[in-house]
């Protein structure tokens, strides 16, 4: 049977090895994505409100974390919206649509505490059916004013964004630092690093600009 509930601190650990099996060797040889679970839990910017677990007949299988971001307009007025990540599947229960089960509650979740916009960085493939959409149809970009073809918006609330230019501030958690991951990486236990093909295909979206600076 299927369920999700809120992480307790008793699926810590279970929650942090899913994730590292989910993303090792995705999008670079090993990952930091497990490093960052370990490590946002205790930011202030976490909402442990929207911190779930699907369990499928009481085993995780997978997680997702929402942290709290900002948009800030031309005249400097700040609009507080969501981005979530990691969302991690169990590997043998990827392709199965258990993410987009997980995702499409949060989203309620999130509607109920008032937000109204989420920004997320990833493959449009995985997440435009779930409703999200270039940000550079939202005017929403990086606060240098690029547009990252990997940067999606999906609004809670329709025309909560009101046609404005707004950039997009992320929470100071999500810089997370290669060598303090790798330390941690290496008091677990060892998996091996290797190239393959998503890599390049991770370089090639989360490079890709859309549109005039």
């Amino acid at each position: 049977m299927l369920n999700i509930r809120h992480e307790t601190p008793a699926d810590y650990q279970t929650v942090e090895d899913m994730t590292r099996a989910a993303f090792y060797n995705l999008y670079e040889p090993g990952c930091v994505e497990h490093y960052l679970v370990h490590t946002m839990r205790q930011h202030p910017d976490f909402i442990p409100e929207l911190d779930d677990v699907l369990t499928l007949d009481g085993k995780i299988i997978g997680n997702v974390m929402y942290t709290k971001a900002k948009l800030v307009n031309d005249a400097g007025d700040e609009k507080g919206i969501l981005t979530f990540g990691p969302l991690s599947i169990a590997p043998a229960f990827q392709r199965k649509g258990y993410g987009k089960q997980l995702l499409e509650y949060s989203f309620k979740q999130a509607r109920q505490l008032g937000y109204e916009t989420i920004v997320i960085f990833g493959s449009p493939m995985n997440y435009v059916g779930r409703g999200f959409q270039s940000s550079y149809k939202f005017k929403v970009s990086l606060p240098n004013g690029q547009y990252p073809a990997a940067m999606m918006v999906k609004e809670l609330k329709v025309g909560g964004l009101g046609g404005q230019h707004w950039r997009y501030y992320d929470s100071p958690v999500m810089a997370v630092s290669e060598a303090a991951a790798q330390k941690y990486d290496a008091t677990l236990a060892p998996l091996t690093k290797r190239h393959q093909p998503s890599q390049e295909e991770f370089y090639i979206i989360s490079h890709a600009m859309l549109g005039d600076n």
